[in-house]
C-alpha cells in the first residue's frame, strides 16, 4: 500500500503539505494542490482506504504527567511544542492525564481514539511500560525511564548536563558544591553527571533534597552550613525551590553572587524570569515536544525514524554565578 510520505517524495513536498491537502485544514496553493492530486492519482494513494485499514484518526495522544504543579512550567512549554508541531503536520492532539495510568493506554493503545502516543515524565517501575511495549502504534516517551529497551525516548542529556554544571563552577574556583533536587528521575541523571565530573576535577559535591518552599529550604541550608560552611556553589533543579534558595542565601549572609553561586537547571523563560536573571542549562522543553512528534510523525507516514539522540546541553551564564569567596 502507498504511504503518505511516498506521495510527497513524489510531489516534491512535504508529508504535512501532502497531508493538508488530504484533510483542508490548511490553505495550499492551487499548483501546490495540483501537484499533490497528481501524485496521488498517479501512485494510486486511497488516503479513505489507509484510514480504514490502520483505524487511523490522525490524532497523537499525549499523556501528561500526573502532579503537573510541581513543574508547570516545563510541561506547559512542551505540551505546547508538541500541539503545534503536530499541528503543522496535520495532527490533532488528544490530552490524556497521568492520573489514569495504564487504563488510558490501554483505551489509546487498543482502539482507534489515537494513531501514536507520547508520554511524559515516565517513572522507573512504571507500569504503563510493558503496555507501550506490546503496542503496535508509534510511542515516543519525553523523559527516559530506567529500561528503555524496545522503547524510543527524547530527552535532555542531564549527565552531560551535571558534568557541564562542576565544569562552570570549578572555573570560577569552587571546590565545595551542592545539587538541590528532588532525589530520583532526571535529577538522578544530573547528580551522576555532577559528581562524576567532580571527582576528576578534585571538587566535593552533596545531594540535598528540598522540597522547594521558604522555611524548609532555610532549615536545609542552616543544617547544611553548620556541618559545611564552605560550600559555595549550588546547582538547583527543581523550579519551585529557585527563589527560596535565593532568598535563604541572603539572609544567612551569603548573597549572589558574592558569596555563593546559583546554576539552574531550568527553562530559559524562568531563568529570564526570576528576581535575578539566573546562570542556568536549559531544558529544552520546546524542542523535547517537537522532537517526540517529529518521531512520531516519522512512523506514521512511514519514514525511516532514527533512534533520537540526547540532547546536548548548553550553560548561560547571567548573574547568578560569580567568583569563589576566596577569591575575590
Amino acid at each position: 500500500m502507498i504511504t503518505l510520505a511516498e506521495v510527497a517524495r513524489h510531489a516534491g513536498v512535504s508529508a504535512s503539505t501532502v497531508s493538508y491537502v488530504l484533510s483542508g485544514k490548511r490553505s495550499i496553493s492551487p499548483g501546490t494542490c495540483e501537484r499533490v492530486e497528481r501524485s496521488i492519482h498517479e501512485l494510486g494513494y486511497n488516503a479513505g482506504a489507509r484510514a480504514l485499514a490502520g483505524g487511523r484518526s490522525d490524532t497523537i495522544a499525549l499523556m501528561l504527567p500526573p502532579h503537573t504543579d510541581t513543574y508547570a512550567p516545563s510541561m506547559l512549554e512542551t505540551a505546547i511544542a508538541v500541539t503545534n508541531t503536530a499541528r503543522a503536520y496535520g495532527y490533532d492532539v488528544l490530552l490524556l492525564t497521568g492520573e489514569e495510568g495504564a487504563a488510558a493506554v490501554r483505551r489509546v493503545t487498543g482502539g482507534a481514539l489515537a494513531d501514536a502516543v507520547i508520554l511524559m515524565d515516565v517513572g522507573p517501575a512504571d507500569e504503563r511500560l510493558p503496555l507501550l511495549r506490546e503496542s503496535d502504534k508509534p510511542v515516543v516517551l519525553i523523559g527516559p525511564p530506567a529500561d528503555t529497551a524496545g522503547l524510543t525516548c527524547v530527552d535532555l542529556d542531564f549527565t552531560a548536563t551535571g558534568a557541564l554544571c562542576a565544569e562552570h563552577l570549578a572555573t570560577l574556583g569552587h571546590h565545595d558544591i551542592a545539587l538541590i533536587a528532588e532525589p530520583s528521575g532526571s535529577a538522578g541523571r544530573t547528580l551522576h553527571g555532577l559528581r562524576t565530573r567532580s571527582r576528576e576535577l578534585g571538587l566535593i559535591t552533596r545531594h540535598l533534597p528540598c522540597d522547594g518552599g521558604h522555611a524548609a529550604m532555610t532549615d536545609t541550608l542552616a543544617h547544611h552550613f553548620a556541618e559545611h560552611p564552605a560550600t559555595s556553589g549550588f546547582v538547583l533543579q527543581h523550579d519551585p525551590a529557585l527563589e527560596p534558595l535565593l532568598d535563604a542565601l541572603h539572609r544567612q549572609g551569603r548573597p549572589v553572587p558574592e558569596r555563593a553561586s546559583v546554576v539552574a537547571i531550568c527553562p530559559d523563560r524562568v531563568a529570564l524570569r526570576s528576581s535575578v536573571h539566573l546562570t542556568s542549562v536549559s531544558i529544552p522543553a520546546q524542542e523535547m515536544g517537537r522532537r517526540a512528534v517529529e518521531q512520531i510523525v516519522a512512523e506514521l507516514t512511514g519514514e525511516h525514524a532514527a533512534e533520537a539522540p540526547l540532547i546536548t546541553p548548553k550553560l548561560t551564564i547571567r548573574t547568578t554565578s560569580g567568583p569563589a569567596p576566596h577569591n575575590t
